[in-house]
């Protein structure tokens, strides 16, 4: 197989973090690029989750649900203690 260079700028504070990580793994920054390049292949695209952290609809809801709670001198705080119990049942 043919090798060839690829040159990209990095940050110098992430390739020093990245480089300790390798290194302590017994390999080279080069290397550990080359195995996230072969298992991307091998899979078909990233070999690790890659999302946007964006709060699901079920988590929004229930926080504006527990921000309506909040504003509501109504309903009466449970102690800690009460709360168990409450789940308890």
């Amino acid at each position: 197989m043919a090798a060839s260079s690829y040159t990209h700028r990095i940050d110098s504070e992430l390739r020093s973090q990245s480089e300790a990580i390798y290194t302590a793994l017994g390999m080279s920054l080069g290397t550990a690029i080359n195995v996230f390049l072969k298992k991307s292949v091998a899979v078909g695209g990233f070999p690790f989750d890659v999302r946007l952290d964006v709060p699901t609809r079920e988590t929004i809801e229930a926080m504006l649900e527990s921000e309506k709670i909040a504003k509501d001198s109504t309903i009466a705080a449970l102690s800690t203690d009460d709360a168990l119990e409450e789940l308890k049942r």
